[in-house]
């Protein structure tokens, strides 16, 4: 209990890419013995599913919100907005940044994403949590909106380059947000270079421990994302390395009340990955793949074009923008994209169903009374089971090839936002993103595969958790609110 009664305080750690089997070496290596000690003191599971995409920002949202694409309305890193004629572009590369404008895209990423994009018919952790009195606090994250309003850092020794990438405007955040130097609601004396990666989990534990010591929140999400960046660069196989970074950085935030184990006496954990990663040997651009249709540039006037080509590492996007053309144009880019190498399979809709084409087969389904999944699912399904590796009984359908198919397929199609062809990559293959950037050599994410949908959940302390035959990062947001007894 907290010492002032009731639950204890909780922090959610989100450890970008964490995969579980690096993580597993890491502790046996005694690279990373406050997790170890987390590990042997609390509940693991090493197959927590992601989302499709499984990629950050989807997945970031799916953490904070409690929902998949379908509701929270995040669709991609990168994807095309009808409504306002232009491409969204989260920061996929430096070299993709520039392509779509600095500026712009940090704007997308820093504001818009959660003023703009993230759905308003459902509240984040943080704005039930505010709702309900508690304190709440988040490091840099990409999803952060809350109740309380901030000023942009007016003190922060990088103020002017702030101001000329635009970030003048204030936010919705928790009541203490720390985002990458721009927004500081405690003079810490802490700093991440403006969010560069390697600077990023040491801010974390600089800020964590001057929270913890200052007994300053209920709730804090305390993210660690330079795993992620460390991965992409490396590969997943030498991820013990940077998790040993992240476990430094909570041996930092706990420091103050005692060490891990007096931490974990008083305070609540939830450890958690929003996805994995895949070693990359190959990949392929598709814009050059589906040449002989006008494209779309970042630049370009969408009324010369007749797609718009969203690459989101290991999975993508494809907007047909002519209205008219739309069943079509979708049906024929499908059966193209299908001949392109390295492309594992694809997902539309089609009279009321989500078709899925990969060259072992395609299959077409629905949700309705049916076939039962691990997660409370229903549905009705027809084709091949081999296209989705299904494994069928009278009742039930699972897949270890792809962990939840059906629901994750069926949340990023019926995506408003969504593309009107989405792709996944086969293991070992990425899609280069519009900088002409990818990861061969290092690790990459965001397909419906198993090689980077399993991720890490971690927990200890937590309330009120009901056992699931399958976990989700969707889990995570009812579980901060079931430790706090808030109705989501």
């Amino acid at each position: 209990m907290s010492p002032r009664g009731g639950p204890r305080k909780l922090v959610l750690a989100v450890i970008d890419a964490l995969d579980p089997r690096a993580l597993e070496r890491a502790v046996v290596e005694g690279a990373a013995p406050v997790l170890g000690r987390v590990m042997e003191r609390g509940t693991y599971v090493d197959d927590c599913v992601s989302t499709f995409p499984s990629i950050t920002p989807v997945a970031a949202s799916a953490i904070v919100t409690g929902l998949g694409p379908a509701d929270h309305l995040i669709p991609s890193m990168n994807w095309y907005h009808r409504g306002e004629g232009r491409y969204v572009e989260y920061g996929s590369s430096f070299a993709a940044t520039r392509c779509f404008g600095i500026v712009r895209s940090l704007m997308d990423t820093v504001y818009n994403m959660n003023l703009a994009h993230l759905t308003q018919e459902h509240p984040t952790v943080f704005e039930s949590l505010d709702d309900a009195g508690l304190r709440t606090a988040c490091t840099t994250y990409l999803i952060y909106r809350g109740r309380h309003r901030h000023k942009p850092a007016g003190d922060s020794r990088y103020v002017r380059i702030a101001e000329a990438a635009q970030f003048r405007h204030p936010v919705w955040g928790p009541r203490e947000l720390f985002y990458a130097d721009l927004f500081d609601t405690q003079k810490t004396g802490c700093s991440s270079t403006l969010g560069m990666p390697g600077q990023r989990d040491r801010h974390a534990g600089c800020v964590g421990e001057h929270l913890v010591e200052n007994d300053m929140f209920d709730f804090l999400l305390f993210s660690l994302p330079d795993n992620d960046t460390f991965s992409h660069r490396e590969g997943p196989e030498a991820q013990p390395s940077s998790i040993a970074e992240a476990d430094r950085a909570l041996e930092r935030m706990m420091a103050p009340a005692g060490g891990v184990d007096r931490f974990l006496d008083d305070h609540a954990l939830i450890v958690v990955s929003d996805h994995t990663h895949n070693t990359i040997e190959s990949s392929t651009n598709l814009a050059t793949d589906l040449s002989d249709w006008a494209i779309l540039a970042p630049d370009g006037d969408p009324e010369d074009a007749e797609l718009a080509v969203c690459p989101g590492s290991r999975s993508a996007q494809v907007y047909v923008l002519a209205e008219h053309e739309r069943e079509s144009f979708a049906g024929q880019v499908a059966d193209e994209l299908l001949e392109v190498e390295g492309v594992d399979l694809v997902a539309r809709w089609i009279a009321g169903e989500v078709l899925v084409q990969t060259p072992r087969g395609e299959l077409r389904f629905t949700p309705g009374d049916g076939l039962g999944d691990a997660r409370g699912g229903q549905w009705r399904v027809n084709g091949d089971h081999e296209a989705l590796a299904l494994e069928v009984s009278a009742t039930e359908v699972s897949s270890q090839e792809y962990p939840e198919p059906l629901g994750r397929l069926w949340s990023a199609v019926s995506c408003t936002r969504a593309g009107d062809v989405i792709a996944s990559a086969a293991p070992g293959w990425e899609f280069a993103d519009w900088g002409g950037t990818d990861h061969i050599g290092g690790g990459s994410h965001g397909s419906l595969h198993r090689c980077d949908s399993l991720g890490v959940l971690l927990t200890c302390g937590v309330e009120s958790i009901e056992p699931r035959a399958r976990w989700s990062i969707e889990d995570v947001t009812p579980m901060v609110l079931g430790h706090f007894g808030v109705a989501s």
